[in-house]
């Protein structure tokens, strides 16, 4: 995997900190040419510094042209990493659905789309998705959240499903809680009571990614329990609703004293 990354042109998107600059860190140790996106300039520009790579501040929803300029005109593998997670239920605004959705599902969709012509052309290209847990579970107090991660699993799928006999590899990144600035944002009920007790590093998130694409494996689980959760949900469905109810009713009573 060594030899593959080494030189490879990288894009990892909100690689300003957390799980993104742990990505871009890793990429740059193992030899590849990474473009450091983040809407945070300043956390751009410092992340490029310290890694040698190429800082490219910005929305990371259409910046697939100016980051294969800036990589000499090729992208092998290409971080969809940028995210946000709104709380809220249905009664939050359609403009934080909007944003949820774009940034968690929309900006994956155009990044493939202006990345798949080059990658079938040439048979080979990576496609990694921080997707989150959510993706495969739920997150309380965040429907905008658990809905556009369900999302983003759902489009990784299918990438996967169509392009992997071309060449195309593609993984769905899936930690519950990684100590983040986004971790610190969603409040201490549901970092004290869901999130926090199990929260591991960023770079253990890095870790599991480039074991996942040594085995060319697309579930990339850096809490491995999610699997017995996953594996829960689907088989008995009724008990995992029941048991993800009484967290549910746990936040609220923890919210609410938070709140007093």
């Amino acid at each position: 995997m060594v030899e593959a990354v080494r030189g490879a042109g990288v894009v990892v998107t909100g690689a300003g900190g957390g799980i993104g600059a742990a990505l871009a860190r890793r990429f740059a140790a193992k030899g590849a040419r990474v473009v450091v996106n983040d809407l945070d300039a300043d956390k751009a520009k410092t992340v490029a510094a310290e890694i040698g790579g190429i800082a490219l501040p910005g929305d990371a929803s259409g910046i697939v042209p100016a980051a294969r300029d800036a990589l000499g005109g090729t992208i092998d593998i290409y971080c969809a990493n940028a995210g946000i997670a709104p709380s809220g239920g249905p009664e939050a605004e359609d403009a934080i659905w909007d944003a949820a959705w774009d940034v968690n599902v929309m900006a994956h969709v155009r990044a493939s789309r202006e990345l798949l012509p080059d990658w079938l052309e040439r048979g080979s290209g990576r496609f990694i998705a921080t997707v989150s847990a959510a993706g495969l579970l739920t997150m309380v107090g965040s429907a905008p959240y658990s809905v556009t991660k369900h999302g983003a699993m759902a489009f990784a799928e299918w990438l996967a499903v169509t392009y992997r006999h071309r060449g195309v590899k593609v993984h769905a990144v899936c930690p519950q809680g990684v100590r983040t600035d986004m971790l610190l944002g969603t409040g201490a009920a549901a970092l004290n009571l869901v999130l926090g007790p199990t929260a591991i590093d960023a770079s253990e998130v890095a870790d599991a990614v480039f074991e996942a694409m040594a085995e060319d494996r697309f579930l990339v689980l850096p809490h491995p329990e999610v699997a017995d959760y996953y594996t829960a949900r689907a088989t008995d469905t009724d008990r995992w609703l029941g048991g993800m109810n009484r967290v549910q009713r746990k936040f609220e009573q923890a919210t609410a004293a938070e709140a007093s």
